[in-house]
């Protein structure tokens, strides 16, 4: 059944058990009113004791098996102690034990509903007789009632049905109209799922629970399109700076293949250097696509205790001596700066990430600091209270290219014409971010020449207890 169909059942039925509750209650109600009220009416309607006294003695008082005269079809019932009884006007009643304790005195009156022997429901009183051990029962028939009981119920049950019938229509009215918006998100989810546009907004009025699911959606599609975007952009930049170096290799790799071919031998220089060419781009292809492997591998999630690592799985997180991994990266790199001056100052700091990550981070800052330090220059490295700073004497960056830095495959319009992907920093932010820290590059704060590099990460300067919680 669809939603509509489903909410106007619900409706209808909600409305159906309402109207059944109420008609009941006022059914009984007024059942119990007129009950009451043919009470009452026996209660005013009194038969003497000397009449009685005189219609039995007289035998007046008609045997059971006989009907006595009923104009007004009333009855009255002579009972006695030990459950006899006689018919003065109407048919024979049922005695009832309330009936027998009356003409015992043992109660001053009965009320009860009795059988006639014609199948006749009546509404009994029974008083006692002054003087004597009899009990007089006045009754009257309930089709009294009954017949005005009929018409109510029938009136109940005609306006219960139109009830529910109207509920029925108003709950589809209502269900169409609650609907509305889902239907426009059913179809703006359609649409995408059909032309994969998503640049489709869905209007959203108000505060309630359909408005903030439009935002929701609106938000979701949103950022698929960014993501889509980005995604896009990623291709791009990628074969972009794949190219460059594919050209350049294919060159230097058909001068080689030429010259085998023709059996002209190239100078001993020249064949080394295209050689050396070849070897350097090959270098650059493959730190380019460790880079984007890099930064296409998924964020790491928290492990489960007792968890195995999976092949592509995100590499697990460990308390790692911050100072350990910035000594370890700076020994690393010193080879590639020979006629620079490397200098540490290492305050102990541990914190929780991949230590493989943290520290290909670290060289990608430090190598960052390499390239653009004059030779002969100097690149410090200091780490305290958590912050890691790295430091060279380079031409520095300007104010304006600081925002842009940390883009993937963004470059200085001055580093263009040197080796690298401009990937390195873009690898150094998202390791960062995964460990819940922060980094920026900055001009130095005295004023001095080249450019700072502040990694800054959560921690302590002592390691945890062993067997402590991460």
């Amino acid at each position: 059944m669809p939603l509509r169909g489903r909410l106007a059942l619900l409706a209808a039925t909600t409305v159906a058990l309402a109207v059944a509750a109420c008609a009941l209650a006022c059914w009984f109600l007024v059942r119990a009113q007129l009950l009451g009220s043919l009470d009452d009416s026996l209660r005013d309607t009194s038969v003497s004791p000397g009449t009685v006294v005189d219609r039995v003695q007289s035998g007046q008082c008609t045997p059971p098996d006989r009907p006595a005269p009923n104009p007004f079809g009333a009855t009255v019932q002579v009972v006695d102690t030990s459950g006899s009884s006689c018919v003065i006007v109407g048919r024979k009643l049922d005695v009832t034990d309330a009936d027998v304790r009356v003409a015992e005195r043992g109660r001053r009156e009965s009320l009860h509903t009795a059988r006639a022997t014609n199948g006749t429901e009546y509404r009994v009183r029974t008083t006692p007789v002054a003087g004597t051990n009899l009990a007089v029962s006045v009754a009257r028939p309930m089709a009294e009632i009954d017949e005005s009981l009929r018409n109510l119920a029938l009136i109940l049950s005609l306006v219960g049905g139109a009830g529910v019938l109207g509920a029925a229509g108003a709950g589809v009215a209502l269900a169409r109209a609650g609907l509305r918006p889902v239907d426009r998100l059913t179809e703006a989810v359609e649409h995408i799922a059909r032309t994969e546009d998503l640049a489709v907004r869905i209007p959203t009025d108000g505060h309630d629970e359909i408005a903030r699911l439009s935002r929701s959606f609106n938000a979701m599609t949103e950022a698929l399109a960014s993501s889509r975007e980005l995604q896009q952009q990623l291709i791009a930049d990628a074969g972009h700076e794949l190219r460059t170096p594919l050209t350049s290799l294919r060159t230097n790799i058909d001068l080689l293949v030429r010259s085998e071919e023709t059996g002209r031998a190239l100078p001993e220089e020249d064949r080394r250097e295209l050689l050396t060419s070849v070897q350097a781009q090959m270098a650059e292809l493959a730190d380019l696509i460790g880079d984007l492997q890099e930064l296409s591998r998924p964020q790491a999630a928290p492990e489960a205790e007792g968890s195995v690592q999976e092949p592509g799985a995100p590499a697990r997180t460990e308390v790692v001596g911050l100072h350990e991994i910035a000594q370890r990266a700076v020994e690393r790199v010193r080879p590639r700066g020979p006629r620079l001056t490397l200098t540490t100052d290492l305050a102990p700091w541990y914190v929780r990430a991949e230590p493989a990550a943290l520290e290909r981070s670290v060289v990608n800052l430090l190598d960052n600091a390499i390239k653009f330090s004059p030779e002969g220059g100097t690149v410090h490295t200091r780490l305290r209270d958590g912050v890691l700073t790295v430091r060279d004497q380079g031409p520095g960056v300007p104010a304006d290219e600081l925002p842009h830095v940390f883009d993937r495959f963004w470059r200085s319009p001055s580093a263009r014409s040197l080796p690298g992907s401009g990937l390195g920093l873009s690898i150094v932010a998202r390791t960062v971010r995964q460990s819940g820290g922060e980094v920026r590059l900055q001009q130095p704060a005295d004023g001095g020449p080249g450019t700072e590099a502040v990694l800054r990460l959560p921690g302590a300067p002592t390691p945890p207890p062993t067997g402590a919680p991460g």
